[in-house]
């Protein structure tokens, strides 16, 4: 239930009270019977229950989402500082990989699709941001594992992330 959902039923058992509490107040000046009296009493009480129990479920959930917004705050900051202190890391890595492409002698679409398979496209996914066809991916990830000597997507990935990732001690 969002928030105009909650307003809107409270201000409609708002209304409910009030009109109970006329009615009940016509009804004692009219010298109505006590059990009618108690019944539309009750409907007054059930009525303010459900005033409280819907403003106190708003409350809680907004106190919620404040609690959400700040982890979320905090997720993003920490995300931002995770990226700054690995972007130098993450530079040279890229100039170290590009560096190996240009021994293999990759042609700049060949080097394109090997950063594309580096970062875990599939020959579909890679094939439609380049607006070709998975038959010319296919054919220059061939290309390019003849050139480098690896045989799949895996030994490729293999080849740049062994020497980074050490063994724990």
């Amino acid at each position: 239930m969002n928030t105009k959902e909650r307003l809107l039923i409270s201000s409609i058992l708002t209304v409910v009270v009030i009109i109970s509490g006329v009615d009940i107040a016509t009804d004692l000046s009219e010298g109505v019977t006590w059990w009618h009296v108690s019944i539309e009493a009750s409907v007054i009480l059930v009525a303010v229950f459900g005033i409280f129990a819907t403003l106190k479920g708003h409350l809680l959930l907004k106190g919620e989402f404040a609690k959400v917004e700040q982890e979320n705050s905090k997720l993003a900051l920490e995300n931002r500082h995770w990226k700054e202190k690995s972007k130098t890391f993450v530079l040279g890595l890229s100039q170290s990989i590009d560096e190996q492409l240009n021994l293999w002698e990759l042609s700049k679409s060949e080097k394109e699709i090997t950063f594309l398979l580096l970062k875990g496209f599939s020959n579909k996914e890679i094939a439609d941001l380049r607006g070709t066809t998975e038959k010319t991916v296919r054919s220059q990830c061939s290309a390019i594992y003849s050139k480098s000597g690896l045989s799949t997507r895996s030994q490729l990935a293999a080849y740049f992330l062994e020497d980074l990732l050490l063994p724990p001690e």
